[in-house]
C-alpha cells in the first residue's frame, strides 16, 4: 500500500505542472507518514526539478518539517522527557555538538527526527532551533539531491570508505569534555603526625 503510494506520488507531482513545487514540498511533509527516507525524497526532487531547484525545494520542505516537528514536540512534552532519559543513557561522553548533528544529517540512515530532537535539546528558543534546523538541512539536501543515487549505488567498498570518513569527521568535531581538577585540602594531602 505505502510502496504503491510512494511510487505514485512522484509521477503525480511530475504531471501536476506549475503546482509541482508545492506538491513536492508537501511530499516532504507527509514523508514520515509513509516511512520514506529523506534520501529518497531528495533524489525524487533531483529527478523532477534538477539539482538546483530540487535542492531549494528540499531545503524548504525539510525546514518546514523541522518546524512542524518543533510544535508537535512542544505539544507533547512527555516525548521530550523520554528523550532526555534516553539521551542521558546514550551520551555518556556529553551531548552531541551542532557540528556532529550536522554531520549526522548527511548520513542517509540517520533518523531525521531523532536528530531534530537533538537540535531541540541544544537550542534555547524557536528562532535558534529554526536557524540550526535550516543550516542543518542545506548540505544534506544538496548532496542527496545531486549525489543521492551515487551514494545508494556505491559498491560496498566505497560505502565502507564513505562511512569511515563520516565517522572520522563525526568524532573529529566532538565536544571536548573538560573536567574540573579535584581540589585537595592542604591538610589532607600532607598528613600531619
Amino acid at each position: 500500500m505505502f510502496e504503491q503510494l510512494a511510487e505514485a506520488i512522484p509521477v503525480y507531482i511530475e504531471k501536476s505542472g506549475i503546482i509541482a513545487p508545492i506538491l513536492f514540498v508537501l511530499f516532504h511533509l507527509i514523508r514520515p507518514l509513509l516511512f520514506l527516507p529523506v534520501l529518497f525524497v531528495c533524489m525524487v526532487g533531483g529527478y523532477l526539478f534538477g539539482v538546483i531547484y530540487g535542492s531549494i525545494f528540499s531545503i524548504i520542505g525539510l525546514t518546514l518539517m523541522c518546524i512542524i516537528f518543533y510544535f508537535v514536540a512542544q505539544k507533547f512534552p512527555n516525548v521530550l522527557s523520554r528523550f532526555a532519559k534516553l539521551n542521558k543513557k546514550m551520551m555518556k561522553n556529553g551531548p552531541l555538538t551542532m557540528n556532529q548533528i550536522m554531520v549526522l544529517r548527511m548520513v542517509p540512515f540517520a533518523h531525521f527526527h531523532l536528530l531534530s530532537l537533538y537540535v531541540l535539546d541544544q537550542t534555547n528558543n524557536f528562532r535558534e532551533y529554526t536557524k540550526y534546523s535550516f543550516l542543518g538541512v542545506i548540505l544534506p539536501s544538496i548532496i542527496f539531491t545531486s549525489f543521492g543515487q551515487m551514494i545508494v549505488d556505491l559498491p560496498l567498498f566505497y560505502s565502507v570508505v564513505l562511512l569511515f570518513f563520516l565517522t572520522v569527521v563525526f568524532f573529529g568535531v566532538r565536544r571536548k569534555a573538560i573536567e574540573k581538577p579535584a581540589i585537595i585540602e592542604w591538610k589532607k594531602f600532607f598528613k600531619t603526625s
